[in-house]
């Protein structure tokens, strides 16, 4: 459980951005992998899924909070700030 739950946060991190692709989402982290979709509902951005090891997720980020559930249990925690977009400099 405590290591989906930091691996969702990392997910958030990751992909919170605007959902401009469609379809489901995957990534690989220690050994395990995450298929997800995100969606925007009013004005919060859900991501749901499956692990490959059969736990289900299903995150709401809005107001920068991250609430849900992760296989039941309820989770709740201040969602990663945003960084913003690397600038390279030419002259």
């Amino acid at each position: 459980m405590t290591k989906f739950f930091f691996t969702a946060a990392a997910a958030v991190l990751t992909f919170a951005a605007p959902a401009a692709f469609a379809g489901d989402r995957t990534f690989t982290h220690e050994g395990v992998t995450y298929t997800y979709s995100v969606t925007n509902k009013d004005k919060a951005q859900v991501l749901e899924g499956k692990t490959s090891e059969g736990g289900e997720f299903r995150l709401s980020v809005q107001n920068g909070w991250v609430d849900g559930y992760v296989n039941s249990t309820r989770v709740s925690f201040r969602a990663p700030k945003e960084k913003a977009p690397s600038q390279v400099a030419a002259r």
